[in-house]
């Protein structure tokens, strides 16, 4: 038998891990933001960059966003409406999908979980273009839905694969106890299975609504007029060649992931393979 103590020792080497781990997490986040908003003469101008810049300035964004406003809010809003487009399908079509893989035998399952993973290992781009002539003739082309449908290509599989993990968890024995109560298959599976299931389905919707959000190649294939904003934020950086304009833009999209990953952690707090059964 294992023993389950842990000595103070082993404590302190799992607090030192997540601190390191954490620091090479937040430093890229953290040189972007002093580099958005810190003076030019303390942090790219400077042959040595202040950690701690002593002036903080604004300027930098007015600068990056003078004669965008418009289209960059344009660009943000399409962002978001793909992003949710995407992990809301994605969470319709892979909860199902995921429930009748979870049925099945490990076997079966896995060879069907890898020729979804099969379709993933082709470049996007050998698989934009025909699309893009398909979205053409049904009107989809520069749509954000169009666009939606597209990115979930790369996303579902990985979603089924992470759901299929929490549905697994679930005890069979609690969903033959509701059907003996009377329960019928689909109350079954929505009032009964779905709840058990909400920490593996918030981590699905999570990182599809992440992958959609700086996704680039359907994007800059798919949605060229109107594009979403890492397609805008390359182009102007790229054509303006600023680097202040570069991070100004890249901050404004990494808040979001930032908010969007702090009000949804309160439901994935431990693993989610456990379906949330604890105890």
């Amino acid at each position: 038998m294992v023993s389950e103590y842990r000595s103070p020792k082993s404590k302190y080497y799992t607090y030192i891990g997540i601190a390191i781990f954490s620091f090479l997490v937040l430093l890229p986040i953290y040189i972007l933001a002093i580099i958005a908003l810190g003076d030019p003469s303390q942090t790219v101008a400077a042959y040595y960059p202040a950690l701690i810049p002593s002036k903080f300035t604004l300027a930098n964004f007015i600068k990056a966003f003078s004669g965008y406003g418009s289209v960059l809010i344009a660009a943000f809003y399409k962002s978001l409406e793909t992003a949710f487009i995407v992990a809301s399908l994605a969470i319709l079509l892979g909860y199902h999908a995921a429930y009748g893989l979870s049925k099945l035998s490990f076997k079966v399952s896995s060879i069907l979980i890898a020729l979804l993973f099969f379709s993933t290992m082709i470049p996007s781009l050998t698989i934009a273009i025909p699309i893009s002539v398909s979205f053409l003739k049904l009107g989809l082309y520069d749509s954000a839905f169009g666009l939606a449908l597209a990115q979930e290509l790369i996303v579902l599989p990985l979603t089924v694969f992470l759901m299929m993990g929490a549905l697994q968890s679930v005890p069979k024995q609690l969903e033959s106890q509701a059907r003996v109560d009377g329960a019928g298959f689909f109350q079954t599976l929505y009032q009964v299975i779905f709840p058990l299931a909400i920490p593996g389905v918030i981590s699905a919707f999570l990182l599809s609504w992440m992958m959609s959000w700086d996704e680039f190649t359907f994007a800059v294939i798919l949605s060229p007029v109107h594009p979403t904003l890492p397609i805008l934020i390359y182009f102007d950086s790229t054509a303006r060649g600023d680097i202040l304009t570069a991070t100004s833009f890249s901050l404004l999209v990494t808040l979001p992931v930032i908010v969007l990953t702090i009000v949804l952690s309160k439901f994935i707090k431990g693993s989610y393979l456990t379906a949330g059964i604890t105890g």
